[in-house]
């Protein structure tokens, strides 16, 4: 991946994080937070990920942001200078799901561990 997609990645991640917590502030969706951006090698369309922290809220986050993409798109287009300001495409990042859901794993793990060693200790 070249250099200048990568600082474009950066520049959008963080002009687009911004913009929600300054001009896109909604405060009934909660905690909306941009964690990663792709752009596209040809720099015409930016796929978005953000992460809503609560889970009641990701629907009606997800749909405000998709009717206000191009409110989104003008005010980054306002704030950077790139000769072409990319499509943006806006996806739910649930990574923290999958996270939590490990950790409840390994959480029962010890807690059976934990039993079956109190059961031998108490054997023996």
């Amino acid at each position: 991946m070249s250099h200048r997609i990568d600082k474009v990645e950066s520049l959008i991640k963080e002009e687009i994080s911004l913009i929600f917590l300054y001009k896109f502030h909604e405060p009934s969706l909660g905690l909306v937070t941009v964690t990663n951006v792709k752009v596209s090698a040809d720099l015409r369309i930016a796929k978005i990920y953000v992460s809503v922290l609560e889970k009641e809220k990701r629907t009606a986050a997800m749909d405000l942001i998709n009717s206000k993409n191009g409110f989104i798109r003008s005010e980054l287009a306002s704030r950077v200078r790139i000769k072409f300001i990319p499509e943006l495409k806006f996806f739910l990042d649930d990574t923290l799901d999958y996270v939590e859901k490990i950790e409840d794993i390994f959480k029962k793990i010890h807690e059976e561990d934990d039993n079956k060693s109190h059961e031998v200790s108490d054997q023996l």
